[in-house]
C-alpha cells in the first residue's frame, strides 16, 4: 500500500519548509506554497540556495489565516509582517526564463533578510492577477521553478543512502530534496519514475518529468552551510538524465485539486504503456 509519509509546503521560495498534517492542493500546488520569494534589490532576480545558501536558515510561517507572515532565524529576533496581498509591485524574474511582477512586502522584511544573509534583498508576494506556466504540460505555478509539486519516496532515499555509505560518504536527510510529498510503500526504489498519476479521494496529480537536481541538495538545511559533495556525487553514478543532470523524485502537476493528509493511501499507476495501478 502506497501511503503519504510526510507533507511540506514552503511559504517563501528557498527558505525552510513547514511540515503539515494536511495540505489543500490548489490548481497551482499546495496552498501558500512558494507564495513569497526573496529577490535581489538591484535587479529583481530571484534568490535561492544555489547562490544564497543562508536562506535555508530562515523559517517562515503563516499565521492568522495567512494575513501575517512570521520570519525567524537563529540568533536574530523574529519578524512578524502584515501580508500585503496587493500594493506596490516590483519587476522580478526566475531563472531568466520567466519575467513578471511581485507585490513588495516592505522595508521591514527587506532590512531583516538583507542583514541576515549579507546582501540587499526584497521580499515579494504573488499578486492577485498572477498567471504563470512553462506550458500546458507543466501546468500553472506560483514562484516554483516549473511545476506545482515535488514528490519523493522513502525507498528511493534508503537506496541512495546505502550507495552513499558504500562510497564512504554520510547519508543525507530527505529535507535536502525539499519535497512537498514523501511517500512510503512503493514496491522498489525509484518506482515513482514510471508512474504517471497519483490519486487520493478526489485529488489527482499528474507526472510531468523527473526532478533534476542542483547544488541546493548539498546545502545543510539546518545550518545553511555547504555540505557537499553528496548526494550529487553518488547520484551521478546511476541517475543521469539523457538531457543532462541527475534526478531524484518527480515533478507533478495538479489535474484535479483536493486535499491530501499524512497517512492517506495513494492510488498510483499509469506507467508508460500500461494501466497498472499501485495502492
Amino acid at each position: 500500500m502506497v501511503t503519504v509519509s510526510e507533507l511540506r509546503y514552503y511559504p517563501v521560495k528557498g527558505c525552510a519548509g513547514v511540515a503539515a498534517p494536511r495540505l489543500d492542493i490548489t490548481p497551482v500546488g499546495p496552498a501558500h506554497d512558494r507564495e513569497f520569494m526573496f529577490v535581489s534589490a538591484a535587479d529583481g532576480v530571484f534568490r535561492s540556495q544555489r547562490g544564497t545558501p543562508a536562506l535555508a536558515t530562515i523559517r517562515p510561517s503563516l499565521v492568522h489565516d495567512g494575513t501575517k507572515l512570521a520570519l525567524s532565524a537563529a540568533g536574530t529576533a523574529e519578524l512578524v509582517l502584515d501580508v500585503r496581498p496587493d500594493g506596490p509591485r516590483r519587476e522580478i524574474s526566475v531563472h531568466g526564463v520567466w519575467f513578471g511582477e511581485g507585490v513588495d512586502q516592505g522595508e521591514d522584511a527587506a532590512g531583516w533578510a538583507s542583514e541576515l544573509v549579507g546582501e540587499p534583498l526584497r521580499l515579494v508576494r504573488v499578486p492577485p492577477d498572477h498567471e504563470r506556466m512553462v506550458d500546458a504540460h507543466h501546468g500553472p505555478v506560483t514562484f516554483t521553478d516549473s511545476t506545482a509539486l515535488h514528490l519523493t519516496s522513502l525507498s528511493s532515499l534508503d537506496d541512495l543512502n546505502a550507495r552513499i555509505l558504500e562510497r564512504g560518504g554520510s547519508p543525507v536527510p530527505m529535507d535536502r530534496f525539499r519535497p512537498n510529498i514523501v511517500v512510503g510503500g512503493l514496491p522498489e526504489p525509484y518506482a515513482e519514475d514510471g508512474l504517471r498519476w497519483f490519486e487520493a479521494g478526489g485529488l489527482r496529480l499528474r507526472w510531468v518529468k523527473p526532478d533534476v537536481r542542483c547544488k541546493v541538495t548539498m546545502v545543510d538545511q539546518e545550518t545553511g552551510g555547504r555540505a557537499g559533495p553528496e548526494p550529487l556525487r553518488t547520484l551521478a553514478t546511476f541517475r543521469r538524465e539523457p538531457e543532462g543532470g541527475v534526478s531524484f523524485g518527480v515533478k507533478l502537476a495538479v489535474e484535479v485539486p483536493g486535499q491530501l493528509a499524512v497517512g492517506d493511501e495513494l492510488v498510483a499507476g499509469g506507467a508508460t504503456g500500461t494501466g497498472d495501478t499501485l495502492g
